[in-house]
């Protein structure tokens, strides 16, 4: 486990599930601590403004990270939350950049309400969790680029099968089962547009996308993540957040 990871888990897991929150956030962030979580502001202040409230109102908190990699400086962990004995349930994914040190200078994130039935059948948060380290990150990345520019943005959904299996294993809440679910799901108004990749990354088996869709007359922040294998997308999983009005943000927005 590279130190950029190791310090992305202890800052969710010392910090946010066992409650140190103002020792997590001065141990494992930087020189600087850039937030994109528009409740929250930036800093280790603004961090702890709005974590020390959320530890007094949840004060019971079980919270599992599902999966997690590092590509270079770049850490992707995705997460589930429930609080107060499943009063409220919660999935993250969460990007963030560290530097030489490991130490966490940049956080972007989409919090999202568990789903517990979902179009495909398919659990939200479950599947695959190990990254295969014996996998060709490079062209994985490179595969899922491509599925990205031109399925998702230049709309080519005829190209669907060269990127995406047809046994392909959906996670996504509003995405039927294959890859004729998926074929459907873009077709289809509530899918909108894919706007803008603001960054990929990924380790072995697992790609991370991140960037803004336009739907229904709304912006949503995106994760997508995605297992490879045999050169196709397998399995898919989906978080995104409706982006708010810019009178909301405590900082400088969701990118």
């Amino acid at each position: 486990m590279g130190q950029g990871l190791e310090n992305v888990r202890k800052l969710y897991l010392e910090g946010i599930a066992g409650g140190n929150a103002r020792d997590a956030v001065h141990k494992y962030t930087g020189h600087r601590y850039i937030q994109h979580s528009t409740g929250v502001a930036d800093g280790a202040e603004g961090f702890l403004a709005f974590f020390e409230p959320f530890l007094e109102r949840n004060p019971v908190r079980a919270i599992e990270i599902v999966r997690s990699f590092q590509d270079g400086p770049w850490v992707f962990c995705s997460a589930y939350q429930s609080l107060n004995n499943g009063a409220a349930e919660w999935v993250t994914m969460d990007m963030f950049y560290t530097d030489e040190d490991g130490l966490i200078l940049e956080h972007w994130d989409t919090i999202a309400p568990y789903v517990g039935q979902t179009k495909s059948g398919e659990d939200m948060v479950k599947g695959a969790d190990t990254v295969n380290e014996n996998a060709d990150t490079s062209a994985n990345k490179a595969l899922v680029l491509e599925y990205t520019k031109q399925v998702r943005q230049q709309a080519q959904h005829d190209k669907i099968d060269q990127f995406v299996t047809d046994d392909l294993i959906e996670h996504a809440p509003p995405i039927g089962a294959g890859r004729k679910g998926l074929s459907a799901w873009l077709a289809s108004d509530a899918a909108g547009t894919c706007e803008m990749l603001f960054q990929i990354f990924g380790q072995g088996d697992f790609v991370v996308t991140y960037g803004k869709r336009h739907a229904l007359g709304k912006d949503y922040a995106a994760f997508d993540l995605y297992r490879v294998s045999d050169g196709k997308i397998v399995e898919h999983w989906m978080n995104e957040e409706e982006i708010g009005p810019r009178t909301t943000w405590g900082n400088s927005g969701k990118f």
